[in-house]
């Protein structure tokens, strides 16, 4: 960590939810997406410096205007009570637990998670800012280079988007899959030859198959050249079926962005059946839950590749704890159209032989011109 000062006082909190209409729906094995959401979280201190941050809210088609209202009527009275915070640890922490017994009364942990973490990111962001240091450098990292991957890529035609992805820099590709096995394995073999030679291919199931299913399914994904075979597994299904996939599958099992809580991470990396873990920061604990998980993965001899597919504020700032943490993981970057990611995404929007460069710019480098953004 470096010696940038980390206390804040919040006096203001807003929520604003974007959408942006896309011609190609985005398809995974649980649902489509037919439009590209977007809640963007703007916290504001007692000297007028600010901060940006991202809550997910992919499903269901509502869940972006209902976020916003959580971390407007919810996150923000716990946040804004007066207190000078240490560190956006200290904030986080007084968000989970202010808002731990609602979330079990209203049976709603996932979205009171991802609105404690749209603040948590938009804090960072703005100690970082007030720093006048790029958020990488203030997490402790000392490289601003990150590889990435280019994901989500849907089972129509896939080899094209590779081939597109390919042009414009990218060395790595994620492939959907957990909807025909014919078709999925079909798909598999055109990108991994559209990619090329050597290049890494993954693929994610979207936790789309039962424990039978997969122990048929993994082997033959692992033979088609699969680098990584994500979420074939329910998330709350336990890690024992997870193990049982070890015997039949050479490929590492990826997983986590469906996992919340300390606790629950500290049974995924205990369990030993998940080599690459992959947290999202707008899902659950934003950098200040995320960066420990992270570390104690990279302790364990696993895999950090953080999760996302929403627009660009969580994006870089996914990126930037990449950067920080080190490691030998990859940023995801969405495949799929989406104009609030392309317009919001600052230097991840420039690969280069699969890599991007974060650069010196504070914070996360990156402000949000709502009016144009909504045009």
């Amino acid at each position: 960590m470096s010696n940038a000062d980390l206390s804040l006082q919040p006096v203001k909190v807003r929520a604003h939810v974007l959408r942006h209409p896309i011609a190609v729906p985005v398809r995974t094995s649980f649902g489509v997406m037919h439009d590209r959401p977007a809640v963007l979280v703007r916290v504001e201190d007692a000297d007028g410096h600010h901060g940006w941050g991202e809550a997910w809210c992919n499903y269901p088609a509502c869940g972006a205007e209902h976020r916003a209202r959580l971390v407007e009527t919810v996150m923000a009275p716990l946040l804004l009570a007066g207190l000078r915070y240490a560190s956006p640890y200290e904030a986080f922490a007084t968000l989970e637990a202010g808002s731990a017994v609602l979330a079990l009364q209203s049976g709603e942990p996932g979205p009171m998670a991802q609105a404690a973490a749209g603040v948590d990111l938009a804090l960072w962001d703005l100690v970082a800012r007030r720093a006048g240091q790029p958020l990488w450098r203030v997490l402790g990292g000392t490289s601003d280079d990150v590889p990435v991957y280019a994901s989500g890529l849907n089972p129509d035609a896939p080899e094209a988007v590779v081939a597109r992805k390919r042009a414009e820099g990218y060395r790595a590709f994620k492939l959907k899959v957990g909807f025909d096995a014919a078709r999925d394995l079909r798909n598999l073999r055109a990108v991994r030859d559209a990619a090329g030679p050597g290049e890494p291919v993954m693929v994610d199931a979207n936790q789309a198959w039962d424990l039978r299913a997969a122990l048929e399914l993994l082997p033959r994904f692992a033979d088609g050249g699969a680098r990584w075979i994500e979420e074939p597994l329910r998330a709350d299904r336990p890690w024992s079926e997870w193990n049982a996939l070890l015997a039949v599958c050479r490929a590492p099992l990826a997983g986590g962005e469906n996992v919340s809580g300390e606790a629950g991470f500290d049974a995924l990396v205990a369990s030993g059946a998940v080599r690459v873990v992959q947290p999202d920061v707008a899902k659950w604990g934003g950098i200040s839950g995320v960066l420990p998980v992270a570390r104690k993965a990279l302790q364990a001899g696993l895999r950090y590749c953080p999760h996302f597919l929403g627009a660009g504020i969580g994006l870089l700032h996914s990126a930037h704890l990449l950067a920080a943490v080190g490691g030998d993981g990859m940023l995801e970057v969405d495949a799929n159209d989406n104009p609030l990611r392309t317009r919001l995404c600052g230097p991840v929007g420039a690969v280069i032989d699969g890599r991007v460069r974060l650069g010196e710019a504070p914070g996360i480098g990156v402000e949000p011109d709502l009016a144009a953004l909504r045009s």
